[in-house]
């Protein structure tokens, strides 16, 4: 909880009132920029965390999953970067309200649902992976807004880890 609460604030701080030149450009072919990676976060509070959270939880399961659309933030891209943060937090509020009032045992967390590509997951497993996720994309955040300095760094792009190309999937 603590993670998934910061997370709005953190971007809110790191992102607010930046340049465009900051928040749009990504870093590198297949990458997404600040602001899509805000896009990104909302589309996963509405379709991902407590959705499949509530999925396990369903009477009669192990049930499956249903997909995730990881283009599905596109929709959102439309949106000024302030309106993005402010989303988000809106969403992100609501999600930790469920998931306050979801009230879970250790018995819930035991409880599996069915991932598409990866099969049964715990429920501990999907709470343990949001808050990844959320670090991730803060890293990926800095990663993005960093490579506006790679060449400016000059020498010291060698020592500076955050400028290394994308690593393939």
């Amino acid at each position: 909880m603590p993670i998934l609460q910061r997370t709005p604030h953190v971007l809110r701080m790191l992102l607010a009132d930046m340049p465009e030149g900051w928040t749009t450009p990504n870093y590198g072919p297949g990458t997404w920029s600040a602001r899509e990676i805000v896009a990104h976060l909302i589309h996963a509070e509405r379709d991902n965390w407590i959705p499949r959270l509530r999925t396990i939880l369903d009477p009669g399961g192990p049930r499956a999953f249903s997909p995730f659309d990881r283009a599905g933030h596109l929709d959102l891209m439309p949106l000024a970067l302030p309106e993005l943060l402010d989303r988000f937090a809106h969403a992100r509020d609501n999600s930790l309200t469920a998931l306050r009032e979801l009230a879970l045992t250790s018995a819930d967390l035991a409880r599996t649902g069915i991932h598409p590509a990866f099969g049964s997951v715990t429920a501990a497993q999907l709470l343990s992976t949001w808050v990844v996720h959320d670090l991730n994309h803060l890293a990926q955040i800095c990663k993005a807004m960093a490579f506006q300095y790679r060449n400016a760094v000059g020498p010291w792009q060698n020592y500076l880890s955050i400028l290394s190309p994308p690593a393939p999937r």
